[in-house]
């Protein structure tokens, strides 16, 4: 079974790298554009098929198509992007770190796409980066963090990072929790792994607004958002529990 999976996972990585650069070079022509958004979304949904992750997502609220938000979520394996993207309720651009840039054709294509690559190490930096995306105009489109910085191994929430308070409070966005759960056991977080299938949740939960907040009290609203993923997590892992023990019944 081991061999198996190895195999499995072999060969589906070599398809979801080919099919990335096909889906890149489209993106890269067509620039930001509903065209370009389809392809994304196709390619998220082949990642998954590859992967055999089942997404089952939930929304807590309906969100305004005609508003931007800033969506805030928990990280767990490379499969959470994919995840998210493929049942989003709006079109998203990632805050992505700068490595992933790198990645021939990726990055080249993200960037024309929208998508915001920064240094961790340079806030300033950072900061500016997320600004001059923001200053071409969302209409609708919505920012993607995630929020911890870096995927957890654990069951347990890290710390998360102030960017995405702070892009809300200076654009006076509303901030979305999304909880991802189920994704680890699908593609472990970090080292040499297979694929195991299996069912993946997504929880979209209810807006955190931005009113009442402010800059000099940014910490107040990094709480909330973290108690809004945490809230959306127990949801998100009481899906995939739900899902499990359907498969698990005889038939």
């Amino acid at each position: 079974m081991n061999v198996l999976r190895a195999i499995r996972t072999f060969l589906g990585a070599l398809a979801i790298v080919a099919t990335m650069f096909v889906c890149a070079l489209l993106i890269g022509i067509a620039g930001e554009s509903d065209f370009s958004e389809r392809v994304l979304r196709a390619w998220c949904r082949f990642v998954l098929f590859v992967a055999g992750a089942r997404v089952i997502s939930k929304r807590d609220a309906q969100l305004d198509p005609k508003r931007s938000y800033v969506f805030v979520s928990n990280h767990t394996s490379h499969i959470d992007a994919p995840a998210i993207l493929s049942v989003a309720p709006e079109p998203m651009r990632f805050i992505a770190k700068d490595e992933l840039s790198r990645i021939p054709m990726f990055g080249w294509a993200a960037r024309r796409m929208g998508h915001v690559f920064i240094d961790r190490k340079d806030s300033h930096g950072a900061a500016k980066a997320i600004r001059q995306r923001i200053d071409r105009g969302l209409s609708g489109i919505a920012l993607l963090f995630f929020v911890e910085g870096t995927r957890a191994t654990g069951e347990e929430l890290l710390p998360f990072k102030k960017g995405a308070a702070i892009t809300a409070l200076e654009t006076g966005l509303d901030s979305v929790p999304i909880a991802v759960a189920g994704a680890r056991d699908v593609l472990k977080p970090k080292g040499l792994s297979v694929f195991r299938p299996g069912p993946v949740a997504v929880v979209f939960g209810k807006p955190i607004p931005v009113a009442g907040h402010s800059l000099d009290r940014r910490d107040e609203l990094v709480a909330a958002q973290r108690a809004g993923v945490e809230a959306a997590l127990a949801e998100a892992r009481a899906l995939v529990a739900e899902a499990r023990r359907g498969e698990a019944k005889p038939a």
